[in-house]
């Protein structure tokens, strides 16, 4: 028998449906707050570019693995990808979106911003993710909750016990020979990068915006 979903749980679901507007307020204090007292310096840029490009890379290994289901407003589900970036963590899409913005605040040289947007991003999207983690066991039953047993929902964690790497391997072979049904080739890199256009497009886009206000 199915619960009702608690505040926060609803309050993640239309932060689900509303994400893209999410960074918004980062996005406007990047482009608006001024520089102040920051020397300028080659290598805030350069760090900068850096992690941005550095979670943008993590977004297209995503994509190229779970296809245009990421880009989804809806509850509709794909079938469960444990393949890539998924095998090594529950939400790489999202540690991707957190490092592309801390890479342009510090691009940016609003140091302070980097630590803010990692703590406003990161509450919003644990209360999406909470979200998206009930829909998926109510869906997928205990295919999912053996994922969820598998693999971190934020960070890899280096497993050192050689006993605990091997039953790690067998588990993953008995989980994917299970989902055999539902395997499907990842999408094509030209396919991964047309769905990923209007994030590269916005990245240079921001790199512009943030030259024309150094400029100014």
């Amino acid at each position: 028998m199915q619960t009702e979903p608690d505040a926060l749980t609803r309050l993640g679901g239309w932060l689900f449906r509303h994400r893209t507007s999410l960074p918004l307020p980062i996005a406007l204090a990047i482009v608006m707050v001024p520089i102040g007292e920051s020397p300028s310096s080659a290598a805030f840029i350069a760090v900068g570019i850096a992690i941005t490009a550095a979670g943008e890379a993590l977004r297209l290994w995503a994509v190229h693995h779970i296809g245009a289901i990421s880009r989804t407003r809806s509850e509709r589900l794909g079938p469960l990808v444990d393949t890539g970036p998924f095998a090594l963590l529950r939400n790489p899409l999202y540690i991707g979106n957190i490092a592309l913005w801390v890479g342009f605040a510090i691009a940016a040289r609003l140091l302070w911003l980097a630590p803010v947007s990692v703590v406003l991003l990161g509450v919003e999207y644990h209360l999406i993710v909470k979200w998206e983690e009930r829909l998926l066991e109510e869906r997928l039953g205990e295919a999912y909750r053996d994922y969820v047993k598998r693999v971190p929902r934020w960070l890899p964690v280096p497993t050192l016990n050689r006993g605990d790497r091997k039953t790690r391997r067998e588990n993953d072979l008995s989980a994917r020979s299970a989902f055999s049904a539902v395997e499907r080739d990842p999408f094509s890199w030209s396919e991964t990068l047309f769905s990923e256009r209007g994030t590269l497009i916005a990245m240079a886009l921001g790199y512009l915006l943030l030259w024309l206000k150094a400029r100014s």
